[in-house]
């Protein structure tokens, strides 16, 4: 979330349409492996009104503008709405839908600095995260047409996302004063907050917004900032998660990544991963690799089992096809991020979204539009399209940001490029293993032309580009393609042309040299029939003895085989030729090679997982009068376990950096065993990078088997 001002209806759908979106859509795949999914990000109030209802409902009356003047007003869009549009999203392509906080919002009016009201259409200043908003379902808060919305997406082939927002609730100065409740009852508010539920520190500001722990623990924008140490409100955010789970929900897009308890967040992961299958990613806003926190963010995305919204590819996307800069910077972003991401694929890319402006309104040339939309549904990461974008939709009042980067949804025609253009690439997406699960390789680059392959064994899909404004002579292009006639796969919806290709050596297969017409998008292809078993996907990547993980891959058989992590078998759960469910056996905790073993004894490629000791307790770890640090050193956590990093002294092995508001005394959140009594000790990793340990005999502590925990030792010299 960045700055965010505060801000069925009807048809049910027959039984015979449910049945043919059932006969229509692709073999269900579990949610923990979304690698082959193409996203759409929905603003609930802004896509189609599909009951009036509850357009003004009383126990929140006033806040509806059926004008649609007011930008920060509801304006109608609701959860029945999306469900009556479902025909049109799949024929789009789209395989998941991300949608608001569906949670029941602020129901106060507060008036904006003219004057007008303004309320919470957008779904960020949840009150109550157990019920469903009024605005989006009916005045009794329930569940009805939130279940109507899952059933419908789920019989279309479309996988449910949430939007959930733990890191505040409403605005702690005005309205209903951070108030909020749990199923319909009152637990706590910011101006009288006697059970420490809040932190009570003020607005990030200035250049906080790169200090740890400004970042983690001060307010964003006068929202009520939760206190997820505080056992009650650990509690309540995760029996909320698991709440959307019963209710059939496949992801959470969490938001606010970087502002929630980092430490925290893993155990909540961890909760939604043991409740059920689930895919997470989260919103950790950053503008380059080269941002202050962005070692934290991709420490955080490879240990925490909460994937992120790519942001520096955003602002490479932006750049290059908005601003016309250079397609190095998108390769840039791509190489940095391919050797710092272990899970690079779960990455979600997106060339705009609800908090800043529409790239229509950035660069009004629906060319460049097109080709970022190509370039998002074919490169490395899971591609996140903003509601209205095959539709060309944008308002540039005020540069197009925030409020007026969402506008109503103003059609649903299938005919338009951009609409053609999602719905194959999807199925490209679908029948292809090289877009979802393979390499990324730069091809063949200057200024204008970016060409690049995706490679999953034998799985092969060469992409072009030419955003120039001349035709691009193209010689001495390699590809993995083997030797033949490619056609264009978009069969020319872009001007791609054909390639002819020959016989090389090391996968470097000489293609013939040919013109890339101006402005145009080419993507030729091969799919590998049979081979050995092949893995591509495992999720959740972190998960404790017991939990379920997906394998998603090809070439497993029809018939059952084995699961091995390590040298140990595990018990399968399902198995088709290209995803298996297995039960994480009970093995020492630490990382595993996990591999796939089909009924004619071949073993496929190994895969990362790591094997936590038990389900993860949040405990905050403070140690008073830490060794002497200058600027540039930290104290780290590190211990006997792999929650704690197995004694590791690196910045990436052990946990932290700790934060020192209170100097020399330091402190943080690591998500620890439950029931473990678990050993650990503190170390100081200088600027230079020199390990200093603090002195004695190890700290013991026993962890909580429920709620969250508190230690306070002294540093031992």
């Amino acid at each position: 979330m960045l700055r965010r001002l505060p801000g069925g209806k009807a048809a049910a759908f027959s039984v015979a349409l449910v049945i043919l979106f059932a006969m229509l859509a692709p073999a269900a795949a579990t949610a923990a492996d979304f690698k082959r999914e193409v996203v759409y990000q929905i603003i609930t109030d802004r896509f189609f009104d599909g009951s009036a209802a509850n357009n003004n409902p009383p126990q929140s009356s006033g806040l509806y503008d059926s004008t649609k003047t007011n930008w920060r007003a509801y304006w109608g869009g609701d959860l029945a709405g999306i469900q009556q549009k479902m025909s049109y999203l799949s024929g789009l392509g789209v395989t998941a839908i991300w949608i608001s906080p569906p949670v029941d919002n602020l129901n106060t009016n507060i008036p904006d600095g003219n004057g007008n009201p303004t309320a919470s259409y957008h779904g960020y200043q949840g009150r109550d995260f157990k019920r469903v908003e009024e605005h989006f379902g009916n005045s009794s808060n329930t569940w009805t047409d939130f279940d109507n919305l899952v059933t419908a997406a789920h019989a279309a082939g479309i996988k449910v996302i949430i939007d959930f927002a733990p890191n505040h609730t409403t605005q702690d100065n005005a309205g209903e004063f951070g108030a909020f409740y749990d199923n319909g009852t009152f637990v706590g508010n910011y101006s009288n907050d006697t059970n420490g539920y809040f932190h009570h520190n003020g607005n990030i500001s200035g250049t906080g917004w790169d200090d740890r722990y400004q970042v983690e623990y001060y307010t964003l924008f006068d929202l009520a900032d939760l206190n997820q140490e505080n056992a009650t409100v650990d509690s309540y955010l995760k029996s909320a998660a698991a709440l959307f789970q019963q209710h059939g929900v496949d992801g959470f897009r969490i938001d606010a990544i970087k502002h929630v308890n980092w430490g925290w967040e893993y155990s909540f992961a961890n909760s939604i991963y043991t409740g059920g299958d689930s895919f997470l990613f989260g919103e950790w806003f950053q503008n380059s690799t080269s941002d202050p926190l962005y070692h934290d963010s991709y420490k955080f995305a490879n240990k925490s089992g909460i994937s992120m919204l790519d942001f520096p590819l955003n602002a490479a996307i932006r750049n290059v096809f908005g601003s016309n800069t250079n397609f190095s910077d998108i390769d840039n972003v791509i190489s940095a991020e391919g050797a710092n991401f272990t899970w690079k694929e779960d990455l979600v890319t997106f060339i705009d979204n609800h908090d800043m402006a529409r790239f229509l309104s950035l660069n009004n040339n629906q060319t460049r539009l097109h080709q970022a939309l190509a370039f998002i549904l074919t490169a490395r990461g899971i591609p996140c399209i903003y509601y209205g974008t095959e539709q060309y939709l944008h308002n540039d009042t005020g540069g197009g940001t925030d409020p007026y980067n969402r506008p109503m949804m103003n059609a649903f025609l299938t005919n338009t490029t951009a609409y053609t253009l999602t719905s194959r690439l999807s199925t490209l997406r679908r029948n292809n293993l090289a877009v979802g699960y393979g390499s990324h390789q730069e091809r063949w680059i200057n200024n204008d032309v970016y060409i690049y392959e995706r490679k999953f064994y034998g799985n092969v899909v060469l992409v072009a580009i030419n955003k120039g404004a001349a035709a691009a002579n193209i010689t001495g292009l390699n590809t993995s393609l083997p030797a033949g006639a490619y056609s264009d796969y978009l069969t020319g919806l872009l001007s791609g042309v054909n390639i002819n290709v020959t016989t090389g050596t090391g996968g470097n297969n000489p293609v013939a040299a040919f013109s890339l017409p101006a402005g145009s998008v080419a993507v030729w292809q091969v799919t590998e029939a049979g081979g050995t078993p092949q893995v591509g996907s495992i999720g959740p990547t972190a998960a404790q003895p017991g939990v379920k993980v997906v394998i998603g891959g090809k070439n497993f058989g029809a018939t059952q085989g084995t699961v091995k992590f390590g040298t140990t078998t595990a018990t399968v759960n399902s198995w088709s030729a290209t995803q298996v469910v297995a039960t994480v056996p009970a093995v020492a905790n630490g990382s595993y090679q996990v591999t796939v073993t089909d009924s004619s004894s071949q073993v496929s490629n190994g895969i990362q997982c790591t094997v936590l000791t038990a389900k993860l307790i949040p405990v905050t770890f403070t140690v008073f009068n830490a060794s002497p640090t200058q600027v540039g050193d930290y104290i780290f956590l590190t211990g006997s376990t792999v929650e704690l990093g197995n004694w590791a002294t690196t910045w990436d092995g052990a946990v932290g950096p700790m934060l020192a508001p209170n100097y020399p005394n330091w402190f943080l959140t690591a998500s620890v065993p439950a029931g473990q009594t678990i050993q650990f000790k503190f170390i100081k990793i200088a600027a230079g990078g020199a390990v200093t340990w603090e002195g004695g005999s190890n700290h013991t502590y026993t962890v909580p088997t429920s709620g969250t925990g508190f230690v306070n030792v002294n540093w031992q010299n």
